[in-house]
């Protein structure tokens, strides 16, 4: 048995040590062999009745479901009762992760008004709008950890913008509406009242809880011997998941590129993701917050949960397949932006590469 568990944890630790490159291959199979990928988002298995609604239980729905409840697991109760006693810094943390992005999609409107394809300035905007109404990536907290941030502040910004979810996901989403045009205007007022608070709070926000509660339970003895599992069981799902959600993207784009397109969405995307980073800096230095709280507020604020945002843009809106690029891109963006960011802003830190700190890639 030992021997089983030693052999699992290796094989969680290489493919945690390079998930970056597996989740890059995951997308090299959805291009190319879409099919499987596609009918994984078509497995239904089942339905409940929850917060008063008849809810679907799509795979996808239910494997990021397995995701957030892991993540729960992850986190120590303990160490988010200090940010009690420190609620400002918290709060600047939540409300510039959304402030700044909707000031920036505001100023890309403007900047690409003139863009020769009007069309495809409303697909950047659909896909910003999903990154920026998504709760903060729970591969945050690694990154802030490996570059000695504050993890009580780490944990607190993922748990509190998943609870707060429900609620700002669909005020984001309203608020890019009445910037966006036409059609994906209503694409985006519809998402943010078409079941969204109910899908969040069933498949994002309960499954999280739920493992911080069952963490706090049984206690971390308990969940030792399991850790190496659930670690690989993780990195599977997650590949699975990326792989299912860019095959509805990813093969249309690939068998027609519009190089163009493809140039100023990832320059817009990159744009994005910095300007968080930067943003939770300028907050850190505003509140007069030490470095490892600078830390914890950089990655907060550069890093969302693009799972999430990913199997709601899939199961809504496959009829624009365009709006999940910025998702996509945006997905690896944000880490490689991590990476140079704990290089710069913590140059005696320990060497972390980007596929050992990405373990919660999609979260």
């Amino acid at each position: 048995m030992k021997n089983d568990n030693h052999t699992i944890g290796r094989m969680a630790e290489f493919v945690h040590h390079y998930l970056l490159w597996f989740v890059i291959v995951a997308y090299g199979f959805a291009a190319f062999l879409p099919l499987p990928g596609l009918w994984l988002r078509h497995v239904n298995l089942g339905s409940v009745d929850c917060f008063g609604r008849h809810t679907e239980l799509p795979l996808p729905a239910v494997l990021l479901t397995s995701l957030l409840f892991n993540a729960g697991l992850g986190v120590q109760p303990g160490r988010l009762v200090g940010l009690v006693r420190r609620p400002l810094i918290l709060f600047g943390g939540l409300l510039g992760n959304l402030v700044v992005p909707l000031g920036f999609i505001l100023g890309i409107s403007l900047t690409l008004k003139f863009w020769h394809n009007p069309e495809e300035v409303q697909c950047i905007l659909v896909g910003l709008a999903l990154v920026a109404s998504m709760p903060i990536a729970g591969s945050s907290t690694a990154w802030s950890q490996n570059a000695n941030g504050d993890l009580a502040l780490s944990l607190g910004l993922v748990v509190a913008s998943t609870c707060l979810s429900p609620f700002t996901t669909p005020a984001v989403l309203h608020t890019v509406g009445w910037v966006a045009n036409g059609t994906f205007a209503d694409c985006l007022h519809q998402l943010a009242g078409n079941g969204t608070s109910s899908f969040l709070l069933t498949f994002v926000m309960l499954p999280s809880l739920a493992g911080i509660g069952v963490r706090a339970i049984v206690g971390e003895a308990a969940l030792k011997p399991v850790k190496p599992v659930l670690k690989l069981v993780n990195s599977v799902v997650l590949l699975a998941l990326c792989y299912s959600n860019a095959a509805v993207a990813l093969p249309g784009t690939l068998a027609n590129p519009d190089w163009d397109f493809l140039g100023v969405m990832l320059v817009v995307v990159a744009g994005l993701c910095v300007a968080g980073f930067v943003a939770g800096a300028l907050l850190a230095r505003l509140g007069r917050a030490d470095d490892s709280r600078r830390m914890s507020l950089m990655y907060g604020l550069g890093m969302n949960n693009n799972g999430t945002g990913l199997v709601l843009a899939a199961g809504t809106l496959s009829h624009l397949p365009d709006v999940m690029l910025p998702i996509i891109f945006y997905n690896l963006v944000q880490h490689v932006v991590a990476g140079i960011a704990g290089r710069i802003t913590s140059p005696r830190q320990t060497d972390v590469s980007a596929e050992k700190a990405a373990g919660d890639l999609a979260r």
